[in-house]
């Protein structure tokens, strides 16, 4: 049976954003909880912040590189076999490093993890091109995207007060026993996604990955994402080690710190999704790009601040973080055809993890720690950069808007709504 094209949800569509939402909480808060537990690992294994920064990329380098050997196979599956593949191989990496006993084997583990959970994201989006058509990929996006303040609110809170009893390694452990439970409720639960296999044309995975590189229509939708990686990855590494050593949070404060920024995610993401299903996603991009150059530019100058300043700061730079990547991910979404979104979005996350990752490492570059307990020297500068990447995203995201009101106009849609782009395509049989 098709799902029928309208802006309401059906159940099962509930369903589906429910178990991309909670998968993707698990990836994130296994990304995410490097950052928190950045000044406990360096403390702990003895770390150069350059050393913290190549742990980092590590996950983000041998992500973008799983990503673009599995492009040419991402449209040759059914989707949900290979969310489940990956998954499982992610749930492994995870384990290793809950086990890891030094900053190599942690190193090693990273890569592992990486090779599987940077996919994932890339499946989940190919999956919700498939089942909703973009007027409501907006809000598709601002649930499902929900698992960023989720792992926050719950996760990053929770992950710190276990690494503080049993040891940093705790938090990987439990990632790993609740993506179990969520991998067994996809195979049990989630149906095939299967209908792109219909429209294959190339005879080959190594053509197919050919034929989505070299496609002129997509490489702008490739470098607005590796850009915006940039900006995205470079002051996230160092945020605890920033705020510890610089802002005077202590590590008790920390998880307060986390879970008042990942409330406010939660109350943002969804706002944020139904906005830019409303009006143009353009425009709410660029608001929310200049609102984080500022608030980026005053945290990164901060010293020594009272802890609620150092929160409400956080609040509005989520603000601004937010309503960058609905809008961003929904405009991107509309770029690739349904038979190439397998490959385009493998190969969209391959470029955001190897940008992410060299961002990561650059920014370990840039700044400097003479002691593990001294201040965290050159952080303003990594906020001088994140504010030019930001002015470039600014004009990347426009030629992506740009190529989407094209295609409104190529399939016959109207142009002259408030937002243009927000074509209808077709949706898969489920």
């Amino acid at each position: 049976m098709k799902i029928k094209q309208t802006n309401n949800f059906t159940d099962y569509q509930k369903f589906v954003i429910f178990i991309l939402a909670i998968t993707q909480f698990t990836v994130i808060l296994d990304f995410m909880v490097m950052s928190p537990l950045g000044d406990l690992l360096i403390k702990s294994l003895d770390m150069k912040p350059s050393h913290f920064g190549i742990a980092v990329s590590a996950y983000a380098f041998s992500a973008g590189i799983s990503g673009l050997l599995t492009a040419g196979f991402a449209d040759r599956f059914d989707r949900k076999k290979l969310l489940l593949f990956f998954y499982t191989g992610f749930i492994a990496g995870t384990i290793f490093c809950g086990i890891s006993t030094s900053y190599q084997v942690l190193v090693a583990a990273r890569i592992i993890t990486g090779l599987f959970g940077g996919v994932i994201s890339s499946i989940s989006m190919a999956i919700i091109a498939d089942i909703f058509v973009l007027e409501q990929r907006g809000r598709v996006m601002g649930f499902v995207q929900m698992g960023f303040g989720a792992s926050q609110v719950l996760g990053i809170p929770i992950g710190l007060f276990i690494a503080n009893l049993w040891g940093w390694e705790a938090p990987f452990l439990m990632i790993a026993g609740m993506a179990i439970l969520i991998a067994i409720f996809i195979a049990l639960k989630l149906k095939p996604v299967n209908e792109h296999l219909k429209m294959q044309r190339d005879k080959t995975a190594f053509k197919h990955l050919l034929h989505t590189l070299v496609k002129s229509n997509y490489h702008i939708g490739y470098m607005a994402t590796a850009v915006l990686s940039i900006g995205g990855f470079m002051m996230m590494p160092f945020g605890s080690v920033f705020a510890v050593n610089n802002l005077g949070v202590t590590e008790k404060q920390l998880p307060l710190l986390f879970m008042v920024s990942g409330v406010s995610a939660l109350v943002i993401m969804p706002l944020i999704g139904r906005l830019s299903d409303q009006v143009s996603k353009y425009k709410l991009f660029t608001i929310s790009c200049l609102w984080m150059i500022i608030t980026c530019v005053i945290y990164t100058n901060l010293s020594a601040t009272p802890l609620w300043i150092v929160m409400c700061l956080n609040v509005v730079m989520m603000m601004g973080i937010m309503g960058r990547m609905v809008p961003s991910s929904a405009l991107t979404s509309a770029v690739p055809d349904m038979a190439d979104r397998g490959a385009f979005m493998s190969i969209n996350s391959s470029l955001q993890q190897i940008a992410g990752g060299i961002a990561a490492a650059v920014s370990g570059l840039i700044v400097v720690q003479k002691d593990k307990f001294s201040p965290l020297q050159h952080y303003d500068i990594v906020g001088y950069v994140v504010v030019v990447i930001s002015l470039i995203s600014i004009f990347l995201m426009y030629r992506v808007n740009q190529l989407a009101i094209k295609r409104a106009k190529e399939s016959g849609l109207p142009t002259s709504t408030p937002d243009p782009e927000s074509e209808i395509v077709p949706i898969m049989e489920v």
